[in-house]
């Protein structure tokens, strides 16, 4: 049976189950990342760290945001050895809980007024962990639908994984909003902030019902079937594909770093630094968010169709350009203006988001893929991510302008464009035939194959 007729024999209700799935585990797992993103911006720095000016309070604040990054290769490690080894569908079960787990715990945690430094201690463990579980989250999702779909739509299927971002801000961003608009500034600051923490348990427990429905993907289920599991994934992928590890992290340099200056730290340049409501701009965020909900599968179906290299450089050359304009939007202080650059930010964003996925997984072999991908995904959450909103905080209070947010945004566009030249495209290339090394076969540059 040739490959299009194996895709065609595929029972759909196991790949619309494998999509569903996807998109509502990194729904959850974002939901909780993004919250934390949030109330650091807004809570956590007089919450947990009151001795300190509102600057530093804040600094501090997106310090502990950033142990979750540094904490999500860990995960990578972790899950993708268990991915690679037993399996994607009971690895994605345990990133769920993991990350579930220590959401709800934030949303108890006592403040400094209660129990002092070690409240902030406390906040930080469990932000260790939310980190661990996103880390062994994504790669799990993204191979779920990924390996369950079409080659000729593995941009698309990819790309469900990465609605959960847009998906998981959305609700985080609403759930936010409505709790400060129901209790109130004092109330909120006080003890409403915990509210979006604690119902994030009632959506684990659906992420669990989805996830406990989906069987193996086909292409893991044959590895296991001939035996050929690696012994060590991870040390194995780092042996045999430290290249495409390294590229992946930093081709996510125009992608990662922006949107999290995009999404979490306009609401301490906005509020802080330009004077604006704190509610105008977590409802452009969320509007934003409800926006890439549908452009992510579109820019990802649409690399389906040109090329993923392409579809990818045409993203970054967008932040390159888009990162001067943003600035000068946003300090006009005029709310048009300033959500028209919030929503704008989206789109080039999104022509790297969208193929991502397609784009990492498909420079690994299936025996290896969990660990690979995730490796070179989460890597990028150490140089890009993770510090995005303490660099930029650092610039605007050495400076005094956000025009060295700018150039800070355009430096990570060139590394991506650079990075990415390097990559070879995949697309619609037949990525389980398998070479010794452990890499996909075939793939030149260029143009995509058509099955």
């Amino acid at each position: 049976m040739d490959a299009q007729n194996v895709d065609d024999a595929r029972p759909q209700v196991q790949v619309r189950r494998a999509a569903l799935a996807s998109v509502i585990g990194t729904t959850i797992e974002w939901y909780d990342f993004f919250l934390y993103g949030t109330t650091a911006a807004l809570v956590f720095g007089h919450a947990f760290f009151p001795e300190r000016n509102p600057t530093a309070g804040t600094l501090a604040a997106f310090a502990t945001f950033f142990v979750g990054f540094a904490a999500r290769p860990i995960g990578a490690a972790i899950f993708g050895h268990f991915g690679d080894r037993i399996g994607r569908k009971a690895t994605l079960i345990a990133t769920l809980l993991v990350m579930g787990i220590a959401t709800f715990l934030i949303g108890l945690t006592p403040t400094y007024g209660t129990i002092g430094v070690w409240g902030a201690i406390i906040l930080t463990v469990l932000r260790v962990f939310q980190g661990i579980g996103v880390g062994g989250e994504w790669g799990g999702s993204v191979l779920l639908a990924m390996e369950w779909g079409s080659r000729r739509r593995r941009g698309l299927m990819g790309s469900w994984a990465q609605m959960g971002v847009p998906v998981g801000l959305f609700l985080s961003t609403v759930v936010f909003s409505a709790t400060l608009a129901i209790t109130g500034q004092d109330n909120f600051d006080s003890w409403g902030w915990r509210i979006p923490f604690l119902l994030s348990i009632a959506l684990v427990g659906v992420g669990l019902f989805v996830r406990l429905k989906i069987v193996e993907t086909p292409a893991f289920s044959r590895v296991l079937e001939s035996r050929q599991t690696a012994r060590l994934p991870v040390a194995e992928v780092i042996k045999s594909n430290w290249r495409e590890i390294i590229l992946s992290a930093l081709i996510r340099m125009a992608e990662q770093a922006p949107f999290y200056i995009f999404t979490s730290f306009v609401l301490a340049y906005g509020t802080g630094h330009l004077h604006m409501s704190e509610q105008f701009l977590t409802n452009a965020v969320a509007f934003t968010a409800l926006v890439s909900c549908f452009t992510v599968p579109l820019y990802g179906w649409l690399s389906d169709r040109i090329g993923r290299k392409r579809m990818y450089m045409i993203g970054a050359f967008g932040i390159l350009i888009y990162a001067f304009i943003y600035i000068a939007l946003l300090n006009t202080t005029v709310p048009v203006l300033v959500g028209l650059a919030i929503v704008l930010s989206i789109q080039p964003h999104d022509m790297l988001y969208g193929p991502q996925a397609a784009f990492i997984a498909e420079s690994f072999s299936t025996k290896l893929r969990y660990s690979g991908a995730s490796l070179g995904y989460q890597l990028a959450s150490i140089i890009a991510g993770g510090p995005a909103p303490l660099i930029a905080g650092t610039l605007l209070a050495s400076t005094g302008s956000g025009y060295a947010i700018a150039a800070y945004i355009a430096f990570c566009a060139v590394v991506t464009i650079i990075s990415t030249s390097f990559m070879k495209d995949r697309t619609g290339v037949d990525i389980e035939v398998e070479q010794v090394a452990g890499r996909p076969a075939g793939g030149e540059e260029g143009a995509p194959s058509r099955a």
